[in-house]
């Protein structure tokens, strides 16, 4: 997401490369949308490494209406958009396949059965392999399931965000044997230790506006961040590849680490060798228990489109 949208500027140079080190280390999940730009991350990822679709499952993800003009509307999905978008995103992408296809948002206002039944379509037809769900309440994922089986629910979880712990999500997704994706695994970079201040990010960077980032709570949040630095430097690692280990620590959960530059891909790839004993998990459960980040997760809109 950060290569192409929301994370300041751009360098598809730079982004082109880190794509294919992330391939050439053994990265097997590669995970776009069609927002991200919009559409500008998909082309990337299909004109890039598209020559190298046997190495590496793609994902993407549909259900955040946009145009063709790129204008970004409400929630849709309803069987006729969620069809465009399909069609769309495998031009973008230069795929007859996609391996793994999202629901990026639940649409209230269309029954899941519905918008699963959809997308059970695709995979009669061969146009998509697997499907997800991302950022839906467990009553949702088990009613999805139920009209096509799931491959993966897709939340944000972290250190910082351990909601899905307490909420129903963890337990629902281990339960169907399901697996869970945790998107910003590391807080959305706070946990790397990189940041110190809403200074340290670009003009249009959208954590500026995040209430995690805020003057009010960035304060209390890197008081966190300073916590888990301790342990890390007890390990010889960094906070982030830290944080990262702890997330691939946690049962039936993948992380998806996004970055737009080499150098911190090869130290978030390195965080898989990262052992944490029993005493090291503990440690971490006292620094950063659920509910220790100030702030909510997104803006006040934003939350509303969230666990549905």
């Amino acid at each position: 997401m950060g290569m192409s949208a929301f994370y300041g500027g751009r360098d598809d140079e730079e982004s082109a490369a880190t794509l294919h080190r992330a391939l050439d280390l053994g990265v097997s999940l590669i995970d776009t949308a069609e927002m991200y730009g919009p559409f500008v991350n998909e082309q990337l990822v299909g004109a890039t490494i598209g020559s190298r679709a046997d190495e590496y499952a793609l994902a993407t993800k549909t259900g955040v209406e946009i145009t063709d003009e790129g204008e970004r509307r409400g929630t849709n999905g309803s069987p006729a958009y969620l069809r465009k978008a399909l069609e769309r995103s495998l031009r973008h992408l230069g795929r007859e396949t996609i391996d793994l296809y999202y629901i990026h948002r639940v649409d209230p206002d269309i029954p899941i059965e519905e918008t699963f039944g959809a997308m059970g379509e695709f995979v009669a037809e061969g146009k998509v392999r697997f499907l997800g769900i991302s950022e839906a309440a467990p009553d949702t994922i088990r009613r999805a399931h139920a009209t096509h089986p799931l491959t993966a629910v897709q939340t944000e979880y972290s250190l910082f965000e351990r909601s899905p712990e307490v909420n129903g999500v963890l337990d629902t997704t281990r339960e169907l044997g399901i697996a869970f994706v945790a998107y910003s695994p590391l807080g959305r970079g706070i946990l790397t230790g990189a940041i110190t201040s809403v200074d340290d990010l670009d003009k249009d960077d959208f954590r500026r506006f995040n209430p995690r980032y805020s003057d009010e709570n960035i304060a209390a949040n890197l008081a966190v961040v300073d916590k888990v630095r301790g342990l890390a430097d007890q390990k010889g690692v960094t906070p982030g590849q830290l944080a990262l280990a702890w997330v691939l620590h946690q049962e039936g959960v993948v992380a998806i680490p996004g970055t737009k530059r080499r150098t911190y891909l090869e130290e978030n790839v390195a965080a898989a060798d990262v052992e944490l004993t029993d005493a090291d998990l503990a440690t971490l459960d006292e620094a950063a228990p659920v509910g220790v980040a100030a702030g909510e997760r997104y803006a006040e809109d934003a939350l509303k489109s969230v666990h549905l």
